[in-house]
């Protein structure tokens, strides 16, 4: 689940039984649902006792208010009401270089500000005049560039997506227009959107504003955006311009969207729409007009916001149960392009030497047949990027678009694979070549190693030369040199994707040495064989005046055996400067079930599993 747990438990009621049977589930499924619950005594009625929870949190349902998230990671909401405000903060963050502050911290210090009046961007030098398809228009920080109803996350839920066709209803009424330089999309996690927005008659109010649907599943979201006008995106080079993008999606780490776009927000689709005709993030929409009509009368949100009665009015007069069992019906059986597709016969995959999207990956190459009986300690390793708090997967692996004058492209490029055709690292997952070329080359990364850059670059050691990480990490590959990578607080956070521990592995990280990690990216490193140490408590780069430019050595991990290895919690680290100089400090290992021990002696689940199969 998005909010990090392994799994979410929640009752069975009547409301879920509605559900069911809304969403095209037959009479006999919805029994035996209903059944079974209540034979495990798992099905909730107002009658039944209050369970016997470890922790109990309230939440008075009074103090919910609107909100957004932005503009780095999801989990940092704003107050609606604050989020002009919001953006003023991360232009003077984003402009200056430093590091974004808390949200809990901002909100308290917004409110103890009080009504400090904020810049008007569009007056600023900074202001871009773009000129795009006959049309005039000034850019600046704030411009709202993308707006997308996007995610499986929120476009499975009718209430939201009917809620954002009412908003868009009352607009056009109105006169609003989208303005010029918003790309506007409409990409719904399932074909029954479409359904129930053509019944309700709304679909076309939502394409009167621009939100024409361009497919079903992940976009914008996983970076799939495409390309800006090339107009707007010379304009915001030029001016150096935080522009935004704001979408109904679940993710919005840096250079995720749009390597272009610098802040992006998380919201709600009729908030989506809302921010799309106001064109702005620097504007409070709970006060501040988004638009004026056709008469010049400012139109605020309140005016377009759907009432309860005419969401449920919607509601149940559009979402039919036969439109999911007609939409899924042949669910399974593809239309003629699908079907059209050529499918080679055969038990095996049938390589493609040529191909740039799959290639055979060289995760089993060289691989003994048992594992080794000691798993060797780490000499002489070389820091290939020194990195700050709450590096994401993102950050590690990023999912979007390919970067001109990038390992990645340039390889592309090398294979006959035109600009246009480049597509994204995410839609080229199954090519390791570009992947682990792609691996730490985040437009947005900032390796201290590397003071005031942003990017995948490093500096090859000892010498100092700067140069890309994948070029460095080759060399050191060349050279039988390990690899490390140091970093603060909350590594690994956000998707969890397998490519970021999988790239890390290539490039020849043998270990990542962390204040903390995210929990499923830990995992997932020991999964590929990287050692996962954390800096004991009250501990980190800084406080042990470690630079990166040493050489690390790891002591032994001892027998290849859980029992063995179990007894051994904290490793020596020996950081030896150029000129001699020697630090020790211990370092926990963060291997922490028998099974892991297992993964990580083997070099690896996937080298696990082939071996047990192979003894099996």
């Amino acid at each position: 689940p998005e909010y990090g747990a392994t799994c979410g438990l929640f009752p069975v009621d009547e409301e879920t039984l509605r559900y069911l049977r809304l969403s095209g589930r037959s009479e006999a499924q919805v029994a035996r649902v209903e059944g079974y619950m209540k034979e495990q005594g798992l099905f909730r009625t107002k009658d039944s006792p209050e369970a016997d929870y470890s922790d109990v949190l309230e939440l008075d349902l009074a103090s919910v208010e609107p909100s957004i998230s932005g503009p780095r990671r999801p989990q940092d909401r704003v107050p609606l009401a604050w989020g002009k405000r919001a953006f003023h903060d991360t232009v003077e963050t984003m402009t200056a270089g430093g590091a974004p502050e808390p949200a809990s911290e901002q909100v308290a210090r917004w409110e103890a500000e009080g009504g400090r009046s904020l810049p008007d961007y569009a007056a600023q030098p900074s202001a871009m005049r773009v000129e795009l398809d006959g049309e005039s228009f000034t850019l600046h920080h704030g411009s709202v560039v993308i707006a997308a109803i996007t995610s499986c996350t929120n476009t499975s839920n009718p209430s939201v997506m009917l809620a954002a066709g009412l908003l868009a209803r009352k607009a056009v009424a109105r006169g609003l227009e989208t303005p010029a330089w918003v790309k506007t999309s409409l990409a719904p996690g399932s074909r029954v959107v479409t359904e129930y927005l053509k019944s309700a008659g709304l679909l076309s109010c939502l394409e009167q504003l621009g939100f024409h649907l361009v497919g079903y599943g992940c976009t914008t979201c996983i970076g799939n955006s495409g390309p800006l006008a090339e107009p707007i995106e010379a304009a915001i080079r030029e001016g150096s311009l935080v522009v935004c993008s704001v979408l109904s999606g679940n993710r919005n780490f840096e250079a995720r969207i749009h390597q272009a776009v610098r802040a992006n927000y998380l919201m709600s689709p009729p908030l989506v729409v809302a921010y799309a005709l106001a064109g702005r993030m620097d504007v409070d929409l709970s006060r501040e007009p988004l638009g004026s009509d056709r008469d010049g009368e400012p139109v605020f949100l309140r005016d377009l916001w759907p009432t309860t009665h005419e969401l449920r009015e919607s509601v149940a007069g559009s979402v039919e149960a036969e439109q999911f069992r007609g939409t899924y019906r042949q669910v399974y059986s593809g239309d003629e392009r699908w079907n059209a597709l050529p499918a080679p016969q055969g038990a095996r995959f049938d390589w493609e030497p040529d191909s740039t999207y799959i290639r055979l990956p060289p995760y089993f190459a060289g691989m003994e047949r048992r594992a080794p009986e000691r798993v060797e300690g780490i000499r002489g390793a070389r820091v290939l990027a020194l990195l700050g708090d709450s590096v994401t997967t993102d950050h590690i692996s990023p999912a979007g678009g390919i970067a001109p004058d990038t390992p990645a492209a340039r390889y592309l490029e090398e294979h006959g694979v035109a600009r246009r055709d480049w597509n994204s690292y995410g839609s080229r997952r199954g090519n390791h070549e570009v992947m682990m070329r792609g691996t730490f080359a985040n437009v947005r990364l900032r390796n201290r190693l590397c003071p005031g850059t942003e990017g995948g670059v490093t500096l090859r050691l000892p010498g100092g030369e700067q140069t890309s990480i994948f070029e460095a990490a080759m060399a050191y590959r060349e050279a039988d040199i390990p690899a490390l990578v140091i970093a603060g607080k909350e590594y690994g956070t956000g998707s969890s994707r397998d490519w970021a521990a999988k790239g890390s592995k290539l490039l020849g990280v043998r270990a990542v040495l962390a204040e903390s990690y995210e929990r499923i990216h830990r995992s997932n490193l020991v999964g590929m064989g990287v050692l996962p140490l954390e800096f004991l408590p009250g501990e980190n780069a800084q406080s042990l005046g470690l630079t990166g430019r040493e050489a690390y050595d790891v002591e032994d991990l001892a027998e290849a055996s859980a029992r063995a290895f179990e007894g051994r919690k904290v490793l020596e680290v020996v950081a030896t400067s150029d000129e001699g100089h020697r630090k020790q400090f211990q370092a926990r290992v963060r291997i922490d079930t028998p099974s892991e021990v297992d993964y990580y002696v083997h070099g690896g689940i996937l080298s696990y599993v082939l071996r047990e199969l192979a003894e099996g």
